[in-house]
């Protein structure tokens, strides 16, 4: 599989809440009867997504085209309390189960953090669940590492994921990569 990622286009914002809700089954699994509602509701539109000061990129195949990414990260643009602007990872998601465990993923967050390190910014945080396999493990093998003191603007993304009920399915982390030029992927 030849694999691109670039910046998402108008017409394939339609196909990301599809990629997206097809990550549910996975946590279904993991957690079983713990998963909480907010964890398993439908994504929300690429349109939505693509409204947001960020950057949402999207992995094709451009052997194949017409079918629509095969998954999306989603960079948010966050205002800081100093009035700085900083890079948030707010959604990654590769089209399952049938592109899952491809590199489809990591070439998503190494892209993402290429793009917020060219759009200046000095390091990328992301929530994640610590302990499930294709979360905390996995960024931290890309170079991520816990923040346990994080920036009140991320600290407030996740006081609302705590509000969610997605604390009671699983331990939830902040995690932080630098980035400069020696964290190119």
């Amino acid at each position: 599989m030849s694999l691109l990622v670039r910046p998402a286009r108008p017409s394939e914002l339609r196909h990301l809440a599809a990629v997206e809700d097809s990550g549910a089954a996975p946590f279904r699994d993991w957690f079983g009867a713990a998963a909480v509602p907010a964890l398993l509701a439908p994504a929300v539109s690429g349109a939505t997504r693509d409204a947001v000061p960020g950057e949402l990129l999207v992995a094709v195949d451009p052997a194949y085209a017409g079918t629509g990414p095969l998954g999306f990260a989603h960079l948010l643009w966050l205002g800081a309390d100093d009035g700085s602007v900083s890079a948030h990872l707010e959604q990654l998601s590769v089209l399952l189960p049938e592109h899952g465990r491809r590199g489809i993923g990591t070439a998503l967050v190494q892209a993402a953090c290429e793009e917020a390190r060219w759009a200046g910014h000095r390091s990328l945080t992301l929530c994640t669940f610590r302990d499930v396999a294709w979360n905390g493990p996995f960024y931290r093998r890309l170079g991520f590492v816990e923040d346990p003191d994080p920036p009140a603007h991320v600290a407030r993304i996740r006081a609302a994921e705590q509000a969610l009920g997605l604390d009671r399915c699983g331990a939830r982390e902040v995690l932080r990569r630098d980035l400069d030029r020696s964290s190119r992927g």
